[in-house]
Parts: structure tokens; sequence; C-alpha cells
């Protein structure tokens, strides 16, 4: 595994998909701000970390929008990778957007730490992109 944050994002999009309760990745400090981006803004249930017998994990509960009383859709329509190993993508505070007209958010990492879009728009932080979710 090259990427490892690639890895939790596809691991999240292919359960969500798939329609499964919830998934498990192994645990790193960037993994587990974006998980708390991610419940914050109410795109996942909840996540926890896990204590395996050599390694820790993070457990994340998925979130579906009950449509009729046996259809759920799930909350997280899309995650893009924006910035991979092979091409690194930084911005400025000025080039931070709006993602989907709102329904979306953009996550980026700064040197206050990894948060929302919006978030590093009003502390005037730009950072590496990492991903928009949707």
């Amino acid at each position: 595994m090259f990427d490892p944050i690639s890895d939790m994002l596809i691991r999240i999009k292919n359960a969500q998909r798939a329609g499964k309760k919830d998934v498990i990745f192994p645990c790193s400090k960037l993994k587990l701000s974006l998980a708390k981006i991610l419940e914050k803004e109410n795109f996942i249930e909840m996540f926890k970390k896990e204590k395996d017998e050599s390694w820790d994990n993070i457990r994340i509960v998925l979130k579906y929008e009950k449509v009729s009383n046996n259809k759920k859709v799930p909350v997280i329509n899309e995650i893009k990778r924006i910035s991979k190993l092979s091409r690194r993508i930084y911005i400025k505070k000025d080039e931070i957007k709006t993602v989907r007209s709102g329904y979306g958010i953009s996550i980026i990492s700064t040197s206050k730490g990894v948060m929302t879009g919006k978030d590093a728009r009003k502390l005037g932080l730009g950072g590496e992109f990492i991903c928009e979710v949707w």
C-alpha cells in the first residue's frame, strides 16, 4: 500500500456502495483527524479507535438516509482524493472554494492541523488539499 489516505477513502467509498454497516482500516493520526471531520460534518455515524493484537485500527460506522421503508441511500455520494503521492496539491486561502454549492466539504491539511476548507478560510490558512466529500 503506497498511499494510506487513498486506501482509507476508497474503503469508505466501496463499503458505502456495497451497503455495509461499518468499515475497518489501520490507524494513523491523519486518518483519525479525517474521521473526526467526517463525524463532525455528519457524513458518518461515528468512529472509534480499536486495539488489535499488534496494531490499532479505526472502525467507522457508516451513515445512510432512509428513502422508503426498505430503501436506504448512503450519505456520502462521492469522496475524491485531490492531492496524491505522485502530485501534491497545495492551495492558498483565497483559492479555497465551496464544494457542490455548500453540500460537500473540502479537507485541508494546514499548519494548524487538518480541517475543513470552510474553517481554513475563516482562519486565513492554506495547505495541502487532501480531498473533497459530498
